[in-house]
């Protein structure tokens, strides 16, 4: 099997995405088209983690989130509730010691929503820890069901540096595998680092496989189909992306 994949995540030459692949026998190429840093406005969270006694729950939609949150609160406030958007982001906090109560089946925002809401008492405040790109999916929903939102930056992410040139004659030579996605904001950049004729061709060559249904419904937007990551774990994305190749001439 001698189709590379693109690993698009915000991860060294050795994480765990790139680690997943080769154990499988797949060779990895390295375009990161993201990095994700500690906010410099991390007043508003410390703030808010300063009085995490007044919500009566904590959403968290990603690791990141949570590596910020956990390494300035090492336990959490006993009546205080945590919902995680996905298995990855629940073990994140199971394994600083966090005790998760929402976990949804669809691991999105809109999944998340869906679980979430009937639990919500009118007025239910909520603290929203996010990514400087959030999508305002959660908070906006979360306040239609009659939450109180306080969402604060728990971390930044912005557009890497790739060898645009390198990678796109990677493109032209159609010698990619696949393309693996772990966020809408990695399917936005790679089109805009590439711009739109070198994304579109190397999308119609390589399968595009994407960890989650929001990230799936970027690239259909785009016009391009992806297959969902089974299950919604880095080793989830790596299987399924192991299976799709071996099928591959």
């Amino acid at each position: 099997m001698n189709w590379p994949v693109v690993v698009t995540r915000d991860e060294a030459s050795d994480g765990p995405l790139s680690r997943e692949l080769r154990a499988l026998g797949l060779a990895v190429l390295a375009w990161p088209v993201l990095r994700v840093s500690a906010s410099a406005e991390a007043g508003a969270l410390e703030a808010a983690l300063r009085r995490l006694d007044d919500f009566d729950w904590v959403v968290f939609a990603s690791q990141h989130a949570v590596a910020e949150v956990v390494r300035r609160v090492r336990v959490p406030p006993a009546g205080l509730r945590v919902a995680a958007v996905g298995a990855r982001t629940a073990q994140a906090l199971t394994e600083a010691g966090w005790r998760v109560s929402v976990v949804p089946e669809e691991a999105s925002a809109q999944g998340l929503l869906a679980a979430l809401a009937p639990l919500l008492p009118p007025g239910a405040r909520v603290l929203f820890p996010a990514g400087s790109r959030a999508l305002p999916t959660l908070r906006e929903g979360l306040t239609r069901s009659g939450a109180q939102v306080l969402q604060v930056e728990a971390y930044t992410t912005t557009a890497a540096t790739l060898d645009v040139d390198a990678c796109r004659d990677w493109v032209r030579r159609r010698a990619i595998g696949a393309v693996t996605f772990t966020s809408p904001s990695a399917v936005t950049e790679l089109d805009q680092a590439l711009g739109a004729s070198a994304f579109d061709q190397l999308l119609d060559s390589a399968n595009a496989i994407s960890l989650g249904p929001t990230t799936g419904r970027a690239l259909a937007a785009r016009g391009h189909p992806s297959v969902l990551a089974t299950p919604a774990t880095l080793a989830g994305l790596a299987h399924t992306t192991f299976t799709l190749l071996k099928t591959r001439p």
